[in-house]
């Protein structure tokens, strides 16, 4: 991941600049003047919950749907007067991958890559059945696959035409553990080793901050934040557990201190307290020149605390 970083770092080259995107349907908004850059060799997390305008962007993104307003240049060239040749470039999972379940993985590529004069030789197609841990079950008829081993085949499908952006909306949905260490490990691969661009939208926090480097979260169609991820997080507020012999008593005494801190309790003797990093040595001696005695000190700052802070405010 730090490689990632430091090589989009220096990176001004735009691959996706969405400007003031808006997408009405009659009277719901789902996008709503959004604006967003995605440079060469980023891995970009698309977040947002449920009904936030994910899949309604994605959708646009990949001229299935038409904007009712804003504009969409992807590799310097605007979308809609440059189609064709743009999403020749460009690999994508949206969705569940639909396949013919009565031929085999092999055959199913074979079929899907012929008509756009894509290599369909033994040896590409085996190449990337491998990459995408399906090289052992190249003959079996797809009917048979998992859900999750449907995903590696959309994924494999993908990535047959060598594009230069990926976009993938939920790769990991109906994968176990392993699976998506899989699909975690081969992102980051596929960005740092093939130099892809890599836009992922997902509701898994915890993938995306493994292997995003920069990332947007979106509600109700709109920008909250964009940045990057380890920056991003940096700058938010830490979500802190302490453990205490007095919980009730603790959370009275940082309410009612100078910086009015937040705390809840978790416990009896646990509270969670949202907290800037810079504050913490304030947070504990507060605590211990009131009688409370502190037994750990835990900073837990995850991309899904951050996600949760952001979006809860909107709901307020």
């Amino acid at each position: 991941l730090k490689q990632i970083i430091e090589m989009t770092e220096n990176n001004t080259e735009k691959i996706i600049e969405i400007t003031s995107l808006t997408k009405k349907f009659k009277s719901l908004t789902a996008v709503d003047n959004l604006n967003l850059s995605v440079y060469r060799g980023d891995v970009f997390g698309f977040l947002g919950p449920n009904g936030a305008g994910k899949s309604t962007t994605i959708r646009m993104l990949l001229s299935l749907i038409t904007p009712t307003s804003g504009e969409i240049n992807i590799f310097g060239m605007e979308l809609n007067s440059n189609r064709n040749k743009i999403l020749k470039r460009i690999g994508a999972i949206v969705e569940k991958p639909d396949f013919y379940g009565y031929l085999s993985a092999y055959k199913n590529l074979e079929i899907l890559g012929s008509p756009y004069g894509v290599d369909v030789s033994k040896k590409r197609i085996m190449s990337i059945l491998e990459l995408v841990g399906l090289d052992k079950r190249y003959k079996s008829k797809v009917k048979t696959f998992s859900h999750g081993m449907k995903q590696r085949l959309g994924l494999a499908q993908a990535l047959l035409h060598e594009p230069d952006l990926i976009i993938l909306d939920e790769p990991t949905t109906g994968l176990d553990p392993q699976g998506m260490k899989e699909i975690r490990e081969l992102i980051v691969h596929l960005s740092k080793d093939k130099g892809k661009t890599i836009f992922l939208s997902s509701h898994i926090l915890s993938e995306v901050e493994i292997v995003a480097n920069r990332m947007i979260i979106i509600d109700k169609g709109k920008t909250i934040v964009e940045g990057e991820v380890e920056s991003l997080l940096k700058s938010s507020n830490l979500h802190t557990i302490f453990s205490v012999d007095d919980a009730e008593k603790a959370i009275g005494i940082l309410k009612n201190s100078e910086l009015n801190i937040s705390a809840e309790h978790q416990t009896d003797s646990r509270i969670l307290v949202s907290v800037e990093k810079v504050n913490i040595p304030f947070v504990i001696q507060s605590l211990s020149n009131n009688g409370i005695n502190i037994y750990s000190v835990v900073p837990s700052n995850s991309l899904e605390d951050y996600f949760l802070s952001l979006t809860e405010k909107e709901k307020m």
